[in-house]
């Protein structure tokens, strides 16, 4: 199946930007990536270009396309680099995304050689970034959690007014099962796999998963403009979904295919 130029289920050796331009308008139905911000990794020399990334990812979402990112911000001289911050004002300002919702993945941070003198990093940030009204596609059905309360009768939900009132109290029974919120945990969620562990910078698996279920229709389309150890690409196969995907580095790619090839059995084209 074809995307423009490209064969689809594919990576492709190319700067992000410039490969972009290559797919069509509108042709995109989800993105998911962690691209490699303040030069926290070597990364063969490659320059981020995060402000035209954002334009060409826009042009190519579909109305009510989804681009999920992974990120947070390098600590220098005790203050952070606020690209994380400065880059969901630019994508949403320059770019045309609206700001869906900011999530939190939480995970157990590591001390390092400043554990006496700041807080250990629990999380990072996950913006979700709209196109268009609403999204053209929303599940978070595979997504629920256990509920602690689930099957029992409770009384509750009296909500303060901004004049001061409070709403009246209900009862209800409680649904086994409740939306995860805007903390996702992924505290058990590290990948054992050592095909994937050659890769410097690495997200679970189970964060494509999830956003994958909730935002892609099934047989739809998933971008990773930086995709690395190719963990994107793997889930939306294992998840009966499409994928593209460009790297700078062919080391990378050699890696995420190898990954394609063992979790999948799909059979990849080396460029």
């Amino acid at each position: 199946m074809k995307l423009g130029k490209y064969t689809l289920n594919n990576i492709y050796l190319d700067d992000c930007v410039e490969g972009m331009k290559n797919i069509p308008d509108n042709s995109i139905d989800l993105v998911v990536t962690s691209p490699p911000y303040d030069n926290l990794r070597n990364y063969n020399g490659y320059n981020l270009d995060l402000s035209n990334s954002g334009k060409e990812i826009f042009r190519v979402l579909k109305d009510g396309g989804i681009a999920v990112m992974v990120i947070q911000d390098q600590t220098k001289n005790f203050g952070k680099s606020l690209t994380s911050f400065k880059t969901i004002i630019d994508w949403c300002d320059n770019s045309g995304f609206k700001l869906f919702e900011t999530l939190i993945y939480r995970k157990h941070g590591t001390e390092g050689a400043w554990w006496t003198k700041r807080f250990r990093v629990d999380h990072e940030f996950m913006p979700v970034f709209l196109k268009g009204e609403r999204p053209q596609y929303f599940n978070k059905e595979p997504i629920k959690i256990p509920s602690k309360h689930g099957g029992k009768t409770m009384t509750g939900s009296g909500n303060r007014k901004t004049n001061g009132q409070t709403t009246k109290t209900v009862t209800r029974k409680i649904n086994a099962t409740k939306c995860p919120g805007t903390v996702w945990e992924y505290l058990m969620a590290g990948d054992k796999n050592p095909l994937k562990r050659k890769h410097p910078a690495v997200f679970p698996d189970k964060i494509p998963t999830d956003f994958i279920q909730v935002f892609c229709p099934p047989n739809g389309i998933v971008l990773d403009p930086f995709m690395g150890s190719g963990t994107t690409a793997v889930v939306a196969k294992k998840l009966n979904r499409n994928y593209i995907g460009f790297d700078i580095s062919q080391e990378y790619i050699d890696i995420a295919n190898d990954r394609i090839r063992v979790e999948t059995s799909q059979k990849v084209i080396d460029f």
